[in-house]
């Protein structure tokens, strides 16, 4: 089976959470707790956070983790993890955000075992939501597949219209082909995605499939520092704390 490289970007800038990196959940940086996640994964065999500031390069180095500078001027995560794939070897690249410190190893390689069909140029991961009053909240980004589990849209809106049963909420971990990976990142912003303000359609914009993975639950994103309070309260009832 072949294996990925797994590869976290990472800003200190944020416009509604600044340093949020280095931000504390349970008294550890949420970049370590990232990283630890995806430690566990089977099936990476090299981890690298990518980012634009020493202060995070330093922290991750810190507690042991490769950590490498990349041009401060990316516009996207996609684009710093692009940047990355092009100096390592690794065929499969499985791009985590830094803001889900609840990423785990099991989600991971779901989507390197996806990608094991090499006819898949990209795959992500998505969870089914029973509370249908979250479908219009648009902070959660919803994808409605076809019935081999292809992407037909993702959307901020609420999709499918008038759901009754559940939808399904994508979950913001990317795994990519590595030479699909760096010519994405060079493709323009299509028009769907400055609509919408999802970068994936723009895959689905230039007439690529993104296969969609099932997980079993959602995950919680940290985008605001009131989101730490609710990773928190959630480890807490886990009993990580």
């Amino acid at each position: 089976m072949k294996r990925a490289a797994a590869v976290i970007p990472v800003r200190y800038q944020s416009s509604r959470f600044p340093g949020k990196p280095l931000a504390l959940i349970l008294g550890k940086p949420m970049i370590q707790m990232v990283y630890d996640g995806v430690r566990k994964a089977r099936l990476v065999d090299r981890i690298i956070v990518a980012t634009d500031d020493e202060r995070i390069r330093e922290a991750a180095k810190s507690f042991g983790a490769e950590a490498v500078l990349t041009s401060g001027v990316h516009n996207s995560g996609t684009e710093r993890a692009a940047e990355v794939a092009q100096i390592i070897d690794n065929k499969i690249i499985i791009n985590v955000q830094g803001d889900e410190p609840l990423v785990t190893g099991g989600l991971v390689d779901s989507l390197v075992e996806a990608l094991q069909d090499e006819d898949l140029q990209m795959a992500s991961l998505m969870a089914k939501v029973y509370d249908l009053d979250l479908l219009a909240n648009p902070n959660i980004n919803k994808v409605v597949t076809d019935q081999e589990g292809f992407a037909l849209y993702f959307s901020r809106a609420p999709v499918p219209y008038q759901a009754s049963d559940f939808f399904y909420q994508h979950i913001g971990i990317y795994g990519y082909r590595r030479d699909f990976l760096v010519d994405f990142a060079k493709m323009k912003p299509s028009r769907l995605e400055r609509l919408e303000r999802l970068e994936q359609l723009r895959a689905l914009e230039n007439g690529y499939r993104i296969k969609m993975v099932e997980a079993r639950h959602p995950t919680l994103s940290v985008d605001t520092p009131g989101d730490i309070i609710k990773v928190e309260e959630f480890l807490r009832k886990k009993g990580h704390a």
